[in-house]
Formats: structure tokens, sequence, C-alpha cells
């Protein structure tokens, strides 16, 4: 199929302007391979790697299979500064294409990924953050937006990419209930120079993900998205039925945070089936030129 782009995706080398998104635990090196082969950017967190020595592990076996662009996630404030130190070292050694930051000040990383020449995106649910990590010299702001998996804003995407394109020179990204080509196709038209996806990648048959939780993905309307603090301190989105006080079966009476408790986003309301990666990114590009074709002119 014919590839699209914008300035962003064609300045990191990509075929589409997609990311999927990293996912706490279930983003893996396999995931980050086969986006790379489908020629959109995969992304992990650090902290699927449990020591820097697993990370290095994963950054390795990605490194002799691929030299396309990934991505890795590094959460600032919610690591332990010995081991964001570690992941940045070896982000360093491994030459990472583009490193994504969230939840505090990113200006040493931009710092020391722009002296390998790496491309940061910082991830901000409002303008304030998003002007502050402009400051600190980030190549691109994501915007995170009401509906999006895990921890989300509460601002709409139809207001809140338009909004942050108007008050930032850098590019913008679009995430928030984004699973269709359709979706992709109104991202870039609000603004968005790359659309990210978590929850459409949840159902990809090399997603990390338990079987139970893929079938409770495909299942689920996005009236089963929870929207609360109660999990991590911070508001986020989960599954209602991976909730303590829903499981029937009382087998998470001490759940494990994102573990058994599982996240998702307004996404899933258009997500019918288990696929490969490569799969998921077919089905998109074609919906976006459907799309693209049917629009009233």
């Amino acid at each position: 199929m014919h590839s699209f782009s914008t300035p962003l995706s064609r300045r990191l080398g990509l075929k589409y302007p997609m990311v999927a998104a990293p996912m706490f635990i279930i983003s893996n090196e396999r995931m980050l391979l086969a986006c790379a082969e489908a020629g959109i950017l995969g992304a992990m967190p650090s902290l699927n790697g449990r020591t820097p020595e697993e990370f290095e592990a994963k950054l390795r076996w990605l490194r002799e299979r691929t030299d396309r662009p990934f991505a890795i996630n590094m959460t600032i404030g919610l690591t332990d500064p010995e081991r964001l130190q570690a992941d940045v070292e070896l982000c360093e050694r491994y030459e990472v294409p583009v490193w994504i930051t969230s939840y505090g000040d990113p200006t040493e990383i931009v710092r020391r990924a722009h002296a390998r020449k790496a491309t940061v995106f910082h991830d901000v649910i409002n303008l304030r953050h998003a002007k502050k990590a402009e400051r600190a010299g980030v190549d691109a702001i994501i915007g995170v937006a009401a509906g999006a998996g895990g921890h989300a804003g509460r601002i709409s995407p139809f207001a809140l990419i338009p909004y942050l394109k108007d008050n930032l020179s850098v590019p913008v990204i679009a995430a928030g209930s984004i699973s269709t080509g359709k979706q992709v196709l109104a991202s870039l038209a609000l603004g968005a120079e790359l659309v990210y996806m978590g929850t459409r990648f949840i159902v990809a048959e090399e997603c990390g993900s338990t079987d139970d939780y893929k079938e409770m993905v495909i299942q689920a309307g996005p009236e089963d998205i929870v929207y609360t603090d109660q999990v991590s301190g911070v508001h986020a989105n989960f599954l209602k039925k991976s909730l303590p006080d829903s499981r029937p079966d009382g087998t998470a009476a001490q759940p494990k945070r994102w573990k058994d408790i599982w996240s998702a986003g307004h996404g899933v309301a258009e997500i019918r089936k288990r696929q490969t990666i490569e799969q998921i990114v077919d089905d998109l590009v074609r919906e976006y030129y459907d799309t693209l074709a049917a629009l009233p002119r």
C-alpha cells in the first residue's frame, strides 16, 4: 500500500506516521521489531526490563535484528534516580533513535539525547506542561487527550490537538481514542504529525498482554472504561471488569497494579479481533485511504 507521511514521520524514516505507544509491562522487543518491519514506530518503557541488565538484553536483541527506528519511554519522576541514570546510559550506548519522556523535567535527558542525535518526545495533558517541555528543548509534544489508555488527560482530542498546535512551535503527536484509520486521518486533520496508539496494539499477537486481557479489550465498549486515581494515585483509564470489586472469581483480592488491573482507553470501541502488528497496520492504512476517498469534497 502507498505510504503517507508528515514532516516528522519523514524525519524519523517511517513509512506511516503512527506510533505503537509504550505500555507498562506488556510492550516488548518483539513488538518493536514488528512495528519497525511494518513501517511504524514501536515504543516500550525502559522499566519493562525489570533490571538494567534485562533492559540491556532487550536493546541488544533488537539491535541485532533491525536498524530501523524504535522508541524507549523513560518516566522521569516515577523512576528511581539510579535506575533512570542506567537507562539513559543504555539508550546512549545502543543509540536508541527516539526517547520518550514523561513525569518530570526532561532538560538533562534532552541534552544527552541530542548529543547522540536522538529525537525526544515528551507527553503532556495540558498546555502548561507542554510549554515547559518545549523550553526544555524537546522535538515534539505528545498531547494525551481524554480517552487514552493508562494515564490520560481530561481534554477532548478535538480541542487538545489543535490547541497545542496553535500554541507551540514544535510538532504535536495525538494520543487518546485512536484505533482506526478514520481516527488516524482525523488526528492528522487536527494538526498532529504522528498518531500514538496503545489500546489498538493490546490485541496484537506480539503483545505481552495475556489472552484474558486481549479478550476483555475485544469485548469492551467505551462504557466499560473507568477513569480513576484509585489504582496508581494518578487518574488513569482501566477496564472496569479488571478492577478488584468487579472480578467475580475473587482472583485479584490483592491485585497488583497494572499487572492484574488492566489499562485500556476509549479506543476499545472499534477493536474486534486479535491480529499481528503487520495486519493491524495494513488495516489502519486501508481504512485511512477508504475514509479519505469517502470524504465529501
